[in-house]
């Protein structure tokens, strides 16, 4: 009989619940990387403990030195904390590593989407679907906001992977190049968000970023705005969400 630590660690892992029990019993094929990847988030490990099951697996370890996903516990922790407000985790190019429910309830699972679309910038300027549920009276005000912080990101880190996103954006989006050729610059810290879900309604949000010391993870939070309905909107979004789930 499967313990609920063990559907747990699976649902968190992105794999099944027979896979991770075979995986227990040394029955199962060696894993992906992306396995490994899901499993030590579940797992919350340190960076020492990712390596160490990386190279048990028969792989070498990720480079330190370069951009990484690997999400701290710390974080993780945080994360599992607010069931009241979305929550996730993200780089500061915009890649969604982990969210909450409610967070996946309000945005939609951003985590397993490969190559330039793991970057909301990357959508916000290439996918009609990614505004839709912006108002039109706001999406402006996005573009600008959205640019000014990578464009922050992508001096800061200086390196391969920001330069590829930016010119692939470049190529891709004349928008995103009048927008970036103003060489506005700012870190997101704080704003606010409106987002019209199509089954809860307008949901009126304060996006608060908690940034790691290297500023390269964000915690971002949303918490409704005060005197507004949102709060309850979300609530009836999680109860919908659970019964969607059972």
């Amino acid at each position: 009989m499967r313990s609920t630590g063990e559907e747990r660690l699976a649902r968190v892992g992105s794999i099944s619940t027979d896979y991770y029990t075979r995986l227990e019993q040394a029955r199962a094929p060696q894993p992906s990387s992306s396995v490994l990847r899901g499993l030590t988030r579940a797992l919350r490990l340190t960076l020492d403990e990712r390596d160490h099951l990386f190279r048990l697996a028969g792989y070498t370890a990720p480079d330190r030195l370069s951009a990484d996903d690997h999400v701290s516990p710390v974080l993780l922790g945080l994360l599992d904390r607010p069931h009241d407000m979305p929550a996730q985790v993200m780089t500061d190019l915009g890649e969604t590593l982990a969210q909450n429910t409610l967070a996946t309830a309000v945005f939609g699972d951003h985590t397993r989407l490969d190559g330039p679309e793991r970057s909301a910038v990357y959508r916000w300027f290439t996918s009609p679907d990614a505004r839709a549920a912006y108002p039109p009276e706001d999406r402006t005000e996005e573009s600008r906001m959205l640019v000014a912080d990578l464009r922050a990101a992508t001096v800061r880190r200086g390196d391969a992977r920001a330069r590829a996103l930016v010119d692939r954006l470049l190529q891709d989006s004349t928008e995103f190049t009048a927008v970036w050729s103003t060489h506005a610059v700012a870190v997101m810290r704080s704003r606010r968000k409106r987002i019209q879900h199509p089954e809860a309604g307008l949901l009126e949000l304060d996006c608060q970023a908690l940034l790691e010391e290297d500023r390269s993870q964000i915690l971002a939070l949303f918490v409704p705005v005060p005197g507004t309905d949102t709060a309850d909107r979300l609530a009836l979004l999680g109860v919908l969400r659970a019964s969607q789930d059972h």
